[in-house]
Protein backbone atom coordinates (compact mmCIF):
# COMPACT_ATOMS: atom_id res chain seq x y z
CA UNK A 1 0.00 0.00 0.00
CA UNK A 2 1.45 3.31 -1.00
CA UNK A 3 2.13 6.13 1.82
CA UNK A 4 -0.83 7.99 0.03
CA UNK A 5 -3.53 5.37 0.37
CA UNK A 6 -1.67 4.67 4.13
CA UNK A 7 -2.29 8.03 4.94
CA UNK A 8 -5.96 8.22 3.02
CA UNK A 9 -6.63 5.03 5.71
CA UNK A 10 -5.68 6.37 8.58
CA UNK A 11 -8.17 9.49 8.34
CA UNK A 12 -10.99 7.79 7.05
CA UNK A 13 -10.27 6.08 10.79
CA UNK A 14 -10.17 9.08 12.67
CA UNK A 15 -13.22 10.31 10.79
CA UNK A 16 -15.15 6.75 11.57
CA UNK A 17 -13.81 7.34 15.28
CA UNK A 18 -15.03 10.73 16.04
CA UNK A 19 -18.14 9.72 14.37
CA UNK A 20 -18.76 6.84 17.10
CA UNK A 21 -17.90 9.52 19.71
CA UNK A 22 -20.57 12.10 18.87
CA UNK A 23 -22.95 8.93 18.37
CA UNK A 24 -21.99 7.73 22.22
CA UNK A 25 -22.12 11.54 23.88
CA UNK A 26 -25.41 12.09 22.02
CA UNK A 27 -26.82 8.48 23.51
CA UNK A 28 -25.41 9.12 26.65
CA UNK A 29 -27.31 12.52 27.00
CA UNK A 30 -30.82 12.17 29.38
CA UNK A 31 -33.51 11.59 26.99
CA UNK A 32 -36.08 14.44 26.94
CA UNK A 33 -38.84 13.90 28.49
CA UNK A 34 -42.40 14.05 26.77
CA UNK A 35 -45.93 12.90 26.41
CA UNK A 36 -45.93 9.24 27.25
CA UNK A 37 -42.85 9.84 29.75
CA UNK A 38 -43.48 8.36 33.19
CA UNK A 39 -40.81 8.13 36.37
CA UNK A 40 -39.72 10.46 38.75
CA UNK A 41 -38.27 12.47 36.73
CA UNK A 42 -41.90 13.33 35.42
CA UNK A 43 -43.22 13.73 38.87
CA UNK A 44 -40.32 16.65 39.87
CA UNK A 45 -41.67 18.67 36.69
CA UNK A 46 -45.01 18.00 37.62
CA UNK A 47 -43.84 19.51 41.65
CA UNK A 48 -41.86 22.40 40.36
CA UNK A 49 -44.55 23.50 37.79
CA UNK A 50 -47.16 23.29 40.34
CA UNK A 51 -45.51 24.84 43.03
CA UNK A 52 -44.88 28.28 40.13
CA UNK A 53 -48.27 27.74 39.14
CA UNK A 54 -48.23 26.48 36.12
CA UNK A 55 -49.74 23.21 36.46
CA UNK A 56 -53.06 22.32 38.40
CA UNK A 57 -53.49 18.64 38.40
CA UNK A 58 -52.11 15.92 40.27
CA UNK A 59 -48.34 14.92 40.81
CA UNK A 60 -48.76 11.33 39.09
CA UNK A 61 -45.47 10.58 37.29
CA UNK A 62 -47.34 10.63 33.76
CA UNK A 63 -46.79 12.90 30.93
CA UNK A 64 -49.52 14.20 29.88
CA UNK A 65 -51.48 16.90 27.43
CA UNK A 66 -51.66 19.33 30.76
CA UNK A 67 -48.26 18.22 32.19
CA UNK A 68 -47.35 18.96 28.21
CA UNK A 69 -49.54 22.43 28.25
CA UNK A 70 -47.51 23.51 31.58
CA UNK A 71 -44.20 22.80 30.07
CA UNK A 72 -44.69 25.16 27.14
CA UNK A 73 -46.14 27.65 29.47
CA UNK A 74 -42.81 27.73 31.57
CA UNK A 75 -40.42 27.32 28.01
CA UNK A 76 -42.37 30.20 26.89
CA UNK A 77 -42.25 31.93 29.81
CA UNK A 78 -38.13 31.93 30.37
CA UNK A 79 -37.62 31.94 26.70
CA UNK A 80 -37.03 28.09 25.66
CA UNK A 81 -37.85 26.70 22.71
CA UNK A 82 -41.77 26.26 23.47
CA UNK A 83 -42.07 22.47 21.92
CA UNK A 84 -43.53 20.96 25.55
CA UNK A 85 -40.65 18.76 25.33
CA UNK A 86 -38.63 18.86 28.79
CA UNK A 87 -34.68 18.48 27.29
CA UNK A 88 -31.72 19.50 29.09
CA UNK A 89 -31.82 23.05 29.10
CA UNK A 90 -35.67 22.90 30.42
CA UNK A 91 -34.72 20.66 32.84
CA UNK A 92 -31.66 22.95 33.78
CA UNK A 93 -34.56 26.16 34.06
CA UNK A 94 -36.44 23.91 36.00
CA UNK A 95 -33.20 23.27 38.86
CA UNK A 96 -33.43 19.73 38.18
CA UNK A 97 -30.22 17.18 37.46
CA UNK A 98 -31.62 14.20 35.64
CA UNK A 99 -29.11 11.49 36.19
CA UNK A 100 -31.06 8.87 34.71
CA UNK A 101 -30.03 8.60 31.56
CA UNK A 102 -33.28 7.77 30.37
CA UNK A 103 -37.15 8.61 30.42
CA UNK A 104 -37.70 5.32 32.64
CA UNK A 105 -36.76 5.34 36.15
CA UNK A 106 -33.69 3.57 36.86
CA UNK A 107 -32.30 2.36 39.90
CA UNK A 108 -29.54 5.36 40.26
CA UNK A 109 -32.68 7.69 40.07
CA UNK A 110 -34.62 5.79 42.45
CA UNK A 111 -31.53 6.22 44.75
CA UNK A 112 -31.57 10.22 43.95
CA UNK A 113 -35.37 10.48 44.32
CA UNK A 114 -34.92 8.13 47.90
CA UNK A 115 -31.68 9.82 49.27
CA UNK A 116 -33.51 13.52 48.66
CA UNK A 117 -36.76 12.36 51.07
CA UNK A 118 -34.88 10.61 53.97
CA UNK A 119 -32.41 13.99 53.67
CA UNK A 120 -35.37 16.31 53.55
CA UNK A 121 -37.34 14.63 56.10
CA UNK A 122 -34.53 12.73 58.53
CA UNK A 123 -31.66 15.33 57.96
CA UNK A 124 -29.42 15.31 61.35
CA UNK A 125 -31.09 11.84 62.78
CA UNK A 126 -29.35 8.77 63.63
CA UNK A 127 -28.42 6.70 60.45
CA UNK A 128 -30.22 3.46 61.75
CA UNK A 129 -33.52 6.79 61.48
CA UNK A 130 -32.78 7.89 57.92
CA UNK A 131 -32.63 4.42 56.65
CA UNK A 132 -35.94 3.23 58.38
CA UNK A 133 -37.81 6.47 56.50
CA UNK A 134 -36.53 5.46 53.24
CA UNK A 135 -37.80 1.82 54.78
CA UNK A 136 -41.20 3.49 55.58
CA UNK A 137 -41.62 4.69 51.70
CA UNK A 138 -40.67 0.94 50.55
CA UNK A 139 -43.04 -0.05 53.01
CA UNK A 140 -45.87 1.80 51.50
CA UNK A 141 -45.31 0.92 47.95
CA UNK A 142 -46.12 -2.51 49.04
CA UNK A 143 -49.03 -1.64 50.98
CA UNK A 144 -52.40 -1.98 49.14
CA UNK A 145 -53.41 1.80 50.94
CA UNK A 146 -50.74 3.44 48.79
CA UNK A 147 -49.10 4.10 45.49
CA UNK A 148 -47.18 1.20 44.31
CA UNK A 149 -43.92 3.16 42.76
CA UNK A 150 -41.57 5.69 44.45
CA UNK A 151 -42.69 8.07 43.11
CA UNK A 152 -46.19 7.86 43.89
CA UNK A 153 -45.18 7.32 47.28
CA UNK A 154 -43.39 10.28 47.46
CA UNK A 155 -45.45 12.89 46.16
CA UNK A 156 -48.56 11.53 46.94
CA UNK A 157 -50.78 15.01 48.30
CA UNK A 158 -50.42 15.74 52.10
CA UNK A 159 -47.92 12.55 52.33
CA UNK A 160 -44.90 14.30 53.25
CA UNK A 161 -44.65 17.68 54.46
CA UNK A 162 -41.03 18.41 52.76
CA UNK A 163 -42.11 17.88 49.45
CA UNK A 164 -44.49 21.42 49.69
CA UNK A 165 -42.44 23.41 52.29
CA UNK A 166 -39.11 23.48 50.50
CA UNK A 167 -36.83 21.07 52.07
CA UNK A 168 -37.13 18.70 49.37
CA UNK A 169 -35.29 20.84 47.35
CA UNK A 170 -32.16 21.41 49.85
CA UNK A 171 -29.19 19.70 49.10
CA UNK A 172 -28.99 16.50 50.20
CA UNK A 173 -26.62 15.60 53.19
CA UNK A 174 -24.29 12.65 52.26
CA UNK A 175 -25.05 9.62 54.90
CA UNK A 176 -28.60 9.77 52.73
CA UNK A 177 -27.66 8.62 49.39
CA UNK A 178 -25.73 5.07 51.51
CA UNK A 179 -29.49 4.97 54.08
CA UNK A 180 -31.46 5.23 50.56
CA UNK A 181 -29.37 2.25 48.79
CA UNK A 182 -29.21 0.43 52.54
CA UNK A 183 -33.35 0.57 52.22
CA UNK A 184 -33.53 -0.64 48.94
CA UNK A 185 -31.46 -3.61 49.57
CA UNK A 186 -34.04 -4.41 52.29
CA UNK A 187 -32.77 -2.71 55.51
CA UNK A 188 -35.87 -1.88 57.61
CA UNK A 189 -34.88 -0.35 61.25
CA UNK A 190 -38.30 0.71 60.97
CA UNK A 191 -39.92 -3.19 61.87
CA UNK A 192 -42.11 -2.96 58.51
CA UNK A 193 -43.66 0.76 59.38
CA UNK A 194 -46.01 2.59 57.10
CA UNK A 195 -46.29 5.72 59.50
CA UNK A 196 -43.47 7.85 61.14
CA UNK A 197 -43.77 11.26 63.17
CA UNK A 198 -41.99 13.81 65.48
CA UNK A 199 -44.26 13.57 68.92
CA UNK A 200 -42.81 16.84 69.65
CA UNK A 201 -44.44 18.48 66.60
CA UNK A 202 -47.18 16.41 65.74
CA UNK A 203 -50.83 17.93 66.10
CA UNK A 204 -52.87 14.82 64.57
CA UNK A 205 -54.67 13.10 67.07
CA UNK A 206 -55.09 10.18 64.52
CA UNK A 207 -51.26 9.67 63.92
CA UNK A 208 -50.84 9.44 67.97
CA UNK A 209 -53.19 6.78 67.24
CA UNK A 210 -51.12 4.35 65.42
CA UNK A 211 -49.48 1.65 66.83
CA UNK A 212 -46.01 1.86 67.70
CA UNK A 213 -43.01 -0.58 66.59
CA UNK A 214 -40.09 1.68 67.67
CA UNK A 215 -38.44 4.83 68.54
CA UNK A 216 -35.30 5.87 66.75
CA UNK A 217 -34.41 9.61 67.25
CA UNK A 218 -36.75 12.18 66.92
CA UNK A 219 -39.54 9.57 64.70
CA UNK A 220 -42.10 7.17 66.20
CA UNK A 221 -42.33 4.16 63.25
CA UNK A 222 -45.92 2.81 63.97
CA UNK A 223 -48.21 0.45 61.67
Amino acid sequence: MSGRKKLCMALLVVFLVNILVICFIQSAEAAPYKRGSTGSVVSQIQTKLKAWGYYSSGVDGVYGSKTEAAVKSFQKKNGLTADGVAGSKTLAAMGINDTSGSAATSGSSDVALLARLISAEARGEPYAGQVAVGAVVLNRMEHPSFPNTMSGVIYQSGAFTCVTDGQFNQPVADSCYQAARDALNGSDPSGGAIYYFNPVTATSKWIWSRPLIVTIGKHRFCS
